[in-house]
């Protein structure tokens, strides 16, 4: 449909650099139709296109044309309304990534918001309560991100350090990983690598703020089909505690001395089941066998440990954190007169 002849030139510029960016070639023809001017208006606009820092080439064939390149530096961008809407809710979430660009995206969201028009403006800052709940987990060095995302994109295999948590002071460094990186996304406030292992012949995902990737990087690969077909399945299975997907790299087994209904509210993405009108078998996992052990000790109940034999070397760990903790109290004298938690109870005054 030609636009009306009557628009100014500078709205013309505008409706000329919106028809550039919405298909890769045009010719010149079919530009000056849609524009309602002549060719040689079509080329005095382009000139001033150019002028304005907007990398326009021209297109050599029978019609002729024009194309929107990318170049040297950043020119005046144009967004019709959608756009501004997506772009200022991108950047409100991107403030809460954990992706090291918190300063810099709440700069570009400012400067957005400030030339929105007041109807849009007002969608968008509906929007914070929302977005909120996106920030809290760890950051990522943005330099991090980037050479990870380089690295599936070119499906080169990455080489790392890989630091995990609860590891003991003084310990030997762990030897360095490498992985065949697929993707690179971000759930719940934290980033994620999941890659296969040609170490360990599987599946694995790895979180972002824990790898220092190796320069350069190792050599290309063929690409594999993700477990169930896509990455998002892949997740949504690998965190509900899947088996099938290896998904936690510490999981464990154990029989609480508690009703399934005491157990099955609290047990997160494991598996619950019932034993007994007193007794429920729950298999879950974590990240690290420290964090599972404690996770399980706030069952307020006796634990049995099924196996597997890390897990029980980590509640033997815990349990001796735990007496070193409770061996002195206020003022570097026992918690309590009898040496129990009731005593020391007592002693504040919560009973």
């Amino acid at each position: 449909m030609p636009i009306a002849s009557s628009q100014t030139t500078s709205s013309r510029l505008l409706t000329l650099l919106s028809l550039l960016q919405a298909r890769r070639d045009w010719p010149g023809g079919l530009l000056a139709e849609r524009l309602a001017v002549s060719e040689r208006t079509v080329r005095r606009d382009v000139d001033r296109l150019r002028e304005l820092g907007y990398p326009v080439q021209a297109v050599k064939g029978p019609d002729g044309g024009y194309r929107l390149d990318a170049g040297s530096r950043m020119p005046p961008l144009l967004f019709d309304e959608e756009h501004a809407v997506a772009l200022a809710v991108a950047l409100r979430i991107a403030v809460g990534t954990g992706a090291g660009i918190e300063e810099a995206a709440a700069r570009a969201l400012s400067t957005v918001r400030q030339v929105l028009p007041s109807r849009l403006r007002q969608r968008v800052d509906a929007l914070e309560i929302s977005a909120a709940g996106h920030g809290g987990g760890p950051q990522v060095d943005t330099a991090t991100l980037l050479t990870l995302s380089a690295a599936v994109r070119a499906a080169e295999e990455l080489r790392f350090d890989y630091h995990s948590p609860g590891r003991p002071t003084g310990a030997e460094p762990s030897p360095p990983r490498r992985v065949q990186p697929h993707h690179l996304v971000v759930r719940g406030g934290r980033w994620y690598v999941v890659g296969w292992d040609p170490d360990r012949g599987g599946w694995r995902t790895f979180r972002a703020d824990r790898m220092t990737p190796r320069v350069p990087t190792g050599p290309r690969f063929k690409p594999r089909e993700v477990p169930g077909g896509d990455v998002a399945t892949f997740l949504s299975a690998r965190f509900k505690g899947s088996e099938s997907t290896d998904a936690w790299p510490c999981r464990g087994e154990v029989i609480l001395d508690l009703p399934i209904a005491e157990v099955d509210p609290f047990a997160g993405d494991g598996v619950v089941e019932e034993l007994g009108t007193a007794r429920t078998k729950l298999t879950t996992g974590s990240w690290s066998w420290a964090a599972l052990a404690a996770a399980l000790a706030r069952f307020d109940t006796e634990i049995e440990v099924i196996g597997p034999p890390e897990l029980r070397a980590a509640f033997a760990e815990l349990s001796h954190r735990a007496k070193r903790a409770a061996g002195t109290g206020w003022g570097g004298s026992p918690i309590g007169g009898d040496g129990s938690v009731a005593g020391a109870c007592e002693r504040c005054g919560w009973f």
